[in-house]
């Protein structure tokens, strides 16, 4: 009998180690290290083999332009939002993580993804619910699928075993902190688990040409559990945001080989399933009944989608000593930067008063371009003087107070006037080579903050 062969994982990075360490020289976090079963069984190597496996040839190097490369027609899933925020569709042979918290809604997209991908044979397999809980949930759901298959199953090697039986079209894996393969004698959920179960789906789905969904969680920080590995393996890595007590629900993809990591896809939690959102800048602007002040709309870009959202501020005199600086959804420094600004180049006394910022909807933005609606947010708050309803804002801000121009002005544009806004405020830069007679709405080109604060306050 071999001898067991262990070494020591770190569980936040998944470096190895053969000894202990209190502090992992690759991520810096201390008392992360733990001592894992390697060894595998006689045999073990090849977890994934397909029933005609045989004697292959051995690669050789080819020059780059003597590979041969046909484009594969993508999946057209029926849900516009996963479709766009994938790059177009699901691409065959590709592997997909998806995390998010507990309760957002990452089982029931899968789920309803494989109830609306008729004429292709689905296998759901779920290492936390009991076939029966699949089932109740698949009953809310409007969509019904024949072929697709529930399993409820923990261990690689049952799984594949049905999957040789079955030959699905599709595989949805929930989760992947669930799955354990006999090879590695460790604990489902750690690093040398998760590695080893990722590494044989991604064998089987890039021999197999079958696209394979992994279901993730995350820690209590945010980020997706198990080794920084696991995002490296699989092909595209999507987030599913939003506060579960909420309606909506976010879908962003932080990397994507297949398409651009910018897109964005917005959902509305009901009772059935989820709902995609085809216009999600009327919900993202509040419906009010009246004017308040501290309150401005800032014309946005997420990927090739526009936005309209609302930049709600709230500027008050200081009674705890030092000011308060809080924001939700915006970046703290670049809400900083932007006050320094206000200060220095508008004459705001901005030093004793605590400012707190809102992106209305729980949307998490870094667009430059809606530099301009922050600042008049804060202005309208600090001076108590409210925003007309009919304006929105698209610039970026500069450190000398100059208003700089943003990227795709005409989408925004365009989105701000079909949502019926009588103005939009731009940097004059953006609008050489326009035509501005095509557009309706007034488009009103500033060079400096000055020139702003002038025309609405």
């Amino acid at each position: 009998m071999a001898k067991v062969k262990t070494s020591f994982f770190c569980q936040n990075c998944g470096a190895q180690s053969p000894k202990w360490l209190g502090k992992c020289p690759a991520c810096g976090q201390w008392n992360t290290y733990v001592e894992e079963i390697i060894q595998k069984e006689e045999g073990g190597k090849g977890n994934w083999k397909p029933s005609n496996s045989g004697t292959k040839k051995a690669s050789t190097p080819k020059k780059i332009t003597e590979v041969n490369y046909e484009e594969q027609a993508r999946w057209i899933t029926g849900d516009p939002e996963l479709d766009r925020v994938l790059g177009g569709g699901i691409v065959p042979g590709s592997l997909v993580l998806i995390g998010g918290e507990p309760g957002i809604g990452k089982s029931t997209l899968m789920l309803q993804i494989a109830l609306t991908l008729t004429g292709k044979k689905i296998l759901y397999v779920s290492g936390e619910e009991s076939e029966s809980q699949i089932k109740m949930r698949a009953d809310r759901m409007s969509a019904k699928n024949p072929d697709c298959y529930v399993l409820s199953e923990t261990n690689t090697q049952q799984i594949f075993q049905q999957v040789e039986i079955l030959k699905p079209d599709f595989l949805v894996i929930d989760s992947i902190q669930t799955l354990s393969s006999q090879y590695v004698e460790s604990a489902a959920g750690s690093v040398s688990q998760v590695r080893e179960c990722t590494a044989e789906l991604m064998k089987f789905a890039k021999e197999t040409g079958t696209p394979v969904f992994l279901i993730g969680h995350i820690t209590k920080d945010g980020s997706i559990a198990g080794p920084k590995v696991l995002e490296h393996m699989v092909d595209t890595v999507l987030q599913f945001e939003g506060d579960r007590h909420l309606t909506y629900r976010i879908l962003r993809t932080s990397k994507n080989r297949f398409g651009s990591t910018h897109e964005l896809g917005i959902y509305e939690m009901r009772a059935e399933g989820l709902r995609s959102v085809a216009n999600p800048s009327e919900i993202l602007l509040t419906q009010r009944e009246e004017v308040l002040n501290g309150v401005a709309i800032g014309a946005m870009m997420e990927g090739n989608r526009p936005l309209l959202i609302e930049i709600q501020s709230l500027v008050s005199p200081a009674t705890y000593g030092t000011p308060q600086r809080s924001s939700t959804g915006h970046d703290a420094k670049r809400l900083n930067m932007l006050l320094a600004v206000l200060e220095k180049r508008g004459g705001m006394r901005l030093g004793n008063q605590d400012v707190f910022l809102n992106v209305a909807g729980g949307l998490r933005v870094d667009d430059p371009g809606l530099d301009l609606a922050v600042c008049a947010s804060l202005i309208s708050s600090y001076e108590d003087t409210p925003v007309s309803e009919q304006i929105c804002f698209a610039g970026e801000v500069g450190l000398g107070g100059e208003i700089r121009a943003v990227s795709r002005i005409e989408n925004r544009i365009a989105e701000a006037e079909k949502l019926g806004f009588k103005k939009i405020m731009v940097s004059k830069y953006a609008v050489k080579g326009l035509d501005l007679k095509k557009y309706t709405i007034e488009i009103m080109a500033l060079s400096k903050l000055e020139e702003m604060y002038s025309k609405i306050f």
